[in-house]
């Protein structure tokens, strides 16, 4: 993994949040209803997860 990996928070449409490289953003085929990011660590996106999971915003899995 290089220093120059961004993460995103991806929501899908069962509710749930998942961390993804930015490399499998693109890639992936499921559907995704709602993304945030690009945070610079993977630790930085997690957190922002918990937060979006205390607001209301994904479901905890």
């Amino acid at each position: 993994m290089s220093d120059s990996q961004t993460w995103y928070i991806v929501k899908r449409s069962a509710g749930n949040c998942e961390i993804l490289a930015s490399d499998q953003v693109g890639d992936n085929n499921l559907e995704i209803v709602e993304q945030w990011g690009p945070f610079s660590s993977q630790e930085e996106a997690i957190a922002r997860r918990v937060g979006l999971i205390r607001a209301g915003k994904c479901k905890p899995v």
